[in-house]
């Protein structure tokens, strides 16, 4: 095979691996609760500056991890208990709660950081020869550990008791409740999850990408795509819509420019809210 073309087939996969890896946190959040969380990009947000944070001060890159865990997991434990419980079953209210939640974590990050922008080393430099050409070995690395997470929660839900209480509480809180489910504990517990998941996907991608307070905007609107294309409340709809909103983007981005890219995703969004709008892969 032609190097070029497997350069950009493997481009494909990493693209779409780690989009999905992005998506993981909103797809928990909007798929199990209900709630649009517009301010899933900050959170994204503060996982790249938490590992800008670690290199700054000289730590390793993985110091990154409990960093985020902790500021992400006390954010969203404060924001679900304060902001989000309330507005449950709501969703036009839970969607305007976190826009605002969302400008408020920019500014603070424009208050502590500056508006400019910020680049971090690649922690695994160079290339690595698979499948008969040259690939940045960091690629592959978040490649293998975006399908690992994804897989992992996915078996996880599917297998574990803890799973089969959020399976009870999405069907029928109240039943849940009357069985001995703890409803409130259990959903604040999702969304805690959602956005410790956003802020591992922002390390994740942090060494790729300049880290800007803004930047959680394109995050969440791409986001926003893989779930209207694919559809909510599975795995195959996370990774169908992961596939052609990624794949398009990376493809076209190959063959024109990103800004091509885009808007054929934003295209394509619009087609699906028409046509099928429930998502490619719709559940009953």
């Amino acid at each position: 095979m032609d190097p070029l073309v497997l350069t950009q087939a493997i481009n494909v996969v990493y693209g779409v691996s780690t989009l999905a890896a992005v998506t993981l946190g909103l797809a928990v959040i909007f798929g199990l609760l209900g709630v649009l969380n517009i301010a899933h990009g900050e959170f994204v947000m503060i996982g790249a500056y938490a590992a800008f944070v670690a290199q700054w001060a000289g730590w390793p890159f993985l110091a990154a991890v409990p960093v985020t865990l902790l500021v992400c997991g006390l954010l969203g434990y404060v924001v679900e208990r304060i902001l989000i419980r309330p507005l449950y079953r709501r969703p036009f209210d839970t969607l305007v709660a976190t826009w605002g939640l969302s400008l408020l974590l920019r500014e603070a990050a424009k208050a502590i950081f500056g508006r400019g922008y910020h680049s971090l080393t690649i922690p695994v430099p160079g290339t690595l020869h698979f499948l008969g050409t040259e690939y940045p070995t960091y690629r592959l690395i978040l490649i293998a550990i975006s399908l690992t997470v994804v897989t992992g929660l996915v078996v996880w839900y599917s297998r574990s008791r803890t799973g089969t209480w959020i399976r009870a509480m999405i069907g029928n809180p109240e039943l849940a409740q009357a069985q001995g489910i703890s409803v409130r504990k259990l959903a604040s517990a999702t969304f805690v999850t959602g956005t410790c998941l956003a802020g591992l996907a922002g390390i994740m991608v942090a060494p790729l990408v300049p880290i800007e307070p803004y930047m959680g905007l394109d995050y969440v609107l791409r986001a926003f795509f893989v779930l209207v294309v694919g559809g909510l409340g599975s795995v195959l709809g996370l990774f169908s819509g992961a596939a052609v909103i990624g794949g398009v983007n990376s493809v076209i981005s190959a063959v024109a420019n990103a800004t091509y890219g885009y808007f054929t995703m934003l295209v394509l969004a619009i087609l699906v809210m028409w046509l099928r709008p429930r998502g490619i892969v719709a559940q009953r």
